[in-house]
């Protein structure tokens, strides 16, 4: 039973539309780029740089997940595919036996540069040169505080 209190007023309905819209279509135009240019899917992507910003480009699996915010499980399944495909390597710890480390290969290393241009001229195409500078580090703002208030729960 929905309580009309709930309801979204329409501007916030369309603020709401809109990031939906603007984030489901701006997620196609880059997982169409790094297909073509490498091969990999968005996620796929996000894991490999995660690990290139990474001392010595290798981090805990459980430290890994947390920076590129997906379930333990999730990870798992990405770092599989791209263990596969030569460009993670998984190892353990000789100190920790529990921990397992995901770790940037050289082909995951080459991969990330060839699609990394691509994936910049897209977020910028799609949505930095849509805004003016104004408009930019207010959307940085907002969507900061509501990234920080989900971490907090």
């Amino acid at each position: 039973m929905n309580d009309a209190g709930d309801a979204l007023e329409p501007r916030e309905m369309r603020a709401w539309i809109a990031f939906l819209a603007a984030g489901h279509l701006i997620d196609y135009e880059i997982e169409r780029q790094l297909k073509r240019d490498g091969g990999l899917s968005h996620p796929e992507f996000e894991v490999l740089v995660g690990l290139s910003m990474a001392e010595d480009n290798r981090l805990r699996m459980s430290d890994l997940a947390r920076l590129v915010m997906v379930s333990k499980s999730r990870l798992t399944y990405q770092v599989t595919r791209l263990e596969r495909a030569g460009l993670v390597r998984r190892t353990g710890n000789e100190t920790d036996r529990r921990s397992v480390w995901a770790e940037l290969t050289d082909k995951g290393a080459e991969i990330l540069a060839r699609v990394r241009p691509g994936h910049r001229r897209v977020v910028r195409e799609t949505l930095i040169e849509v805004l003016d500078p104004e408009e930019i580090e207010l959307l940085g703002d907002a969507l900061g505080r509501v990234a920080e208030r989900l971490r907090r729960r």
